[in-house]
Parts: structure tokens; sequence; C-alpha cells
């Protein structure tokens, strides 16, 4: 699976980190919307890499099964691929997509006020820079 996010924004970055120190098993490949990987995968899908304001998660890259998720949807099942505790939260994907997306969004346009933003995106730490694409 690979997360695809802002990688200039503070809580895009925590978010990375908070899954990266939940996944000893390193089924998560981590790679930012303003890189070449997330401009392959998104135009596949129409999608635009310029639009900051979402996270994606891609299930099977490149292999037959390969699936776009993003907001809401994206978030709730990287929680569920974390394992207990953090799949309870996978009783919220009984929400209609756009309620989910809705509460996305209004973070999502708050993000850089509530969070901060970074000049570039951060350097992996060495432990952990093979788990990141570009």
């Amino acid at each position: 699976m690979i997360l695809l996010y802002d990688g200039v924004c503070g809580l895009c970055n925590d978010w990375v980190q908070f899954t990266l120190n939940r996944d000893p098993a390193g089924q998560f490949r981590f790679a930012p919307l303003q890189g070449p990987t997330a401009e392959r995968i998104l135009s596949k899908y129409g999608k635009d890499p310029k639009d900051l304001d979402t996270v994606y998660l891609v299930l099977d890259p490149d292999g037959p099964k390969e699936q776009l998720l993003w907001k809401g949807r994206a978030i709730l099942t990287v929680l569920a691929r974390l394992g207990f505790p953090y799949s309870l939260m996978s009783i919220f994907r009984i929400l209609p997509t756009a309620l989910l997306d809705l509460g996305y969004d209004l973070v999502a346009r708050n993000r850089y006020r509530w969070f901060g933003r970074k000049e570039s995106c951060p350097v992996p730490d060495p432990r952990h820079r093979s788990r990141f694409l570009r």
C-alpha cells in the first residue's frame, strides 16, 4: 500500500509518522503528492496531484487489484490495517462517504493554520528511508 500525502503539511507529516510508528511489518510505503510517484499513480485515475487537500491510499499498487481510496475512506482503511486498537475506528465505515468527506474537508481546510506548514518535505529517518518513494 502507498499512502500519498501533502509533503509540506504538518498534520499530514504527523499522520505519516503515526502510521510509520505503528506499522512494524512495513505494509505501508509513503510518497508526497508533490513527487513523481503520486503524479504517475493519480494520472491513471484522473486525479490531480496538485490537489493537496486530499490524502490517497493505493491498495495493491501496480497489481491486478489496484484500487485508489481518498479522504475519509483512505484514513479509515489505514487505521483498520494498523490493527487493534486503531481498527476500532472501522465502525465509522458505516457512515456515508459524503459525511466522512465533509468531516475530512473541514480538517483539510484548516490544517495549515492548526498544524503548520513546512518549507519542504521532511527527510525521513534513515531507518525508514526505504519506505519513502519520490
